[in-house]
């Protein structure tokens, strides 16, 4: 189990958020507002040797035109402080994909260009696979669980259902089309109450058999969820914290946790 560092940036300036707030019809909920600037946390991260983490641009490219530019110049300076260490998300599509691996991303990720009218649309996702090729293709599938108890994922900065759930059988389809996933549990992300189990159990169970790298987010505010999530998923599922750390305002060293989340994963690694 590897610890995946994380740098959301909304109106031009790194923050932490409770993720369901954002393009909702109640203000923005901010847990952290940084001084520093995105390239001092892609270089935190590469000192640190933490790897394969993700920078994420929260503000809509269609809304808000203005905060979107300040937030992808804050990116691309984190992108040129840590080469080949972090995947971007945030509007990416294939006209601008290129344009991000070219300034230092490993990967781009992405939900709501394939995932559209509720539904996953096939040609969308082949275009993006032809656009950055198969091993450069991170998908998004952040979700919130449905009424019915099926977790859903969602687009439009986590406030549209689609019909595409979370199982097994959906796990396995797709992920012949990417390198890997990015999992948030929106109903839970920013708000450090602890991990969502349900969904770690379904995605620890789909880790365990493929063994294919997928990262969970959402609700860590100790290192007991560490040990859960690795006893859920046999030490193959990625974690990543945020709020909860003090370089975000939360109580939750680093170093500590990146160290903690390795040695939960190593007993069942070893198997």
């Amino acid at each position: 189990m590897k610890l995946r560092p994380c740098i959301d940036i909304h109106g031009g300036r790194v923050k932490q958020i409770v993720g369901g707030s954002i393009g909702s019809d109640r203000p923005v909920q901010e847990n952290f507002a940084s001084e520093q600037d995105a390239a001092y946390y892609a270089s935190l991260y590469r000192e640190a040797g933490l790897r394969g983490g993700h920078i994420i641009l929260l503000d809509s490219a269609a809304s808000d035109p203005e905060a979107y530019a300040a937030d992808r110049m804050q990116a691309l300076s984190a992108l040129a402080a840590f080469p080949g260490g972090m995947q971007i998300g945030g509007g990416i599509n294939p006209d601008n994909a290129g344009t991000y691996l070219d300034a230092g991303a490993s990967h781009v990720i992405v939900t709501s260009y394939v995932f559209r009218k509720g539904t996953l649309d096939e040609q969308r996702l082949d275009e993006m696979k032809s656009s950055v090729g198969k091993e450069r293709l991170v998908l998004d599938l952040s979700c919130r669980k449905r009424e019915d108890g099926a977790f859903a994922v969602v687009t439009d900065r986590w406030q549209r259902f689609t019909g595409w759930t979370i199982t097994q059988e959906n796990l396995r389809a797709l992920s012949s089309h990417c390198d890997e996933f990015l999992i948030h549990a929106a109903d839970v992300e920013g708000k450090k109450g602890g991990i969502q189990s349900e969904l770690v159990e379904i995605l620890g169970a789909f880790s365990r058999e493929s063994g294919f790298p997928a990262t969970y987010a959402g609700g860590v505010h100790g290192f007991s969820d560490l040990t859960r999530i690795a006893e859920l998923s046999g030490g193959r599922l990625d974690v990543t914290v945020g709020s909860a750390l003090s370089i975000f305002g939360g109580t939750l060293d680093l170093y500590e946790l990146a160290a903690a989340a390795a040695a939960a994963g190593e007993p069942w690694l070893q198997e």
